[in-house]
């Protein structure tokens, strides 16, 4: 994707390679956009990455709600009734 190619391009030599990188990357050139500049983006996205994008996001609101909800936390015994696994 072009955006990522040139903000990789202008922070480069600033980068240290971890997660925190990309988040404080991202979150500033983000709240610099106007709705209409984002747009303008997705509008030029192939259809492969409006998928990649939309599906990313969905995961992770769907991670955050399974974890809001306490699903997911077991204590590593598999479920069962009268002896029978499911």
């Amino acid at each position: 994707m072009k955006l990522v190619d040139d903000l990789y391009e202008l922070y480069k030599d600033q980068l240290v390679g971890d997660e925190e990188d990309a988040i404080i990357i991202v979150s500033g050139v983000l709240e610099e956009l106007e709705r209409e500049h984002l747009l303008e983006w997705i509008q030029e996205m192939s259809h492969i990455e409006l998928y990649e994008m939309l599906g990313n996001f969905l995961i992770d609101k769907l991670k955050a709600k399974m974890s809001e909800e306490g699903l997911g936390n077991h204590d590593g015994n598999m479920p069962h009734d009268n002896g029978v696994i499911h």
